[in-house]
């Protein structure tokens, strides 16, 4: 209640570290975080069944937040941050934790198969991305939600990764 709009915006766009909150500027434009800023105070003020009254607005509906929909390797390594990747694999050029129960990623874009089931093209490394066990029931890769952009840009990320 006592944070300005900038600190609040700052929040919202990069998320708290050890804490439930995500970083929204993978999902968002600037101009949908400054809304989700404008609505905060508001929302302090309502009851739980005067939001839960309030019309929402289908994903569908929110315009593309990225120039051109192309997919990025910078918001490719944000991405692998924030989905932890590193949690489970070594990834060149990213930072964090790391018990290696999986590959290390170093070289993944000269390997030929993916998960050892899939041909090694981008098309292919989104799908891997998006629904691992559909290819490999029995992979140890869990499904991650990842989203079609998301997973476009965390491909790009790793086709560096020569």
């Amino acid at each position: 209640r006592h944070w300005t709009p900038a600190e609040m915006f700052w929040v919202v766009k990069e998320g708290i570290k050890m804490t439930g909150m995500p970083a929204w500027k993978y999902r968002l434009s600037d101009d949908q975080i400054w809304a989700v800023v404008a609505f905060l105070p508001a929302m302090a003020r309502l009851t739980p069944e005067q939001y839960a009254s309030l019309p929402m607005t289908p994903p569908s509906a929110l315009s593309d937040p990225f120039e051109n929909g192309k997919a990025s390797a910078a918001r490719g390594a944000r991405a692998i941050s924030q989905y932890a990747c590193v949690t489970c694999h070594e990834i060149p050029g990213i930072v964090g934790a790391n018990a290696p129960v999986g590959p290390p990623l170093a070289g993944v874009a000269s390997r030929l198969m993916l998960g050892g089931v899939l041909p090694n093209s981008p098309e292919n490394m989104v799908q891997w991305l998006r629904a691992p066990q559909q290819f490999a029931p029995l992979t140890a890769m869990p499904d991650l939600g990842v989203t079609e952009r998301d997973a476009r840009d965390i491909a790009a990320y790793l086709a560096t990764l020569r």
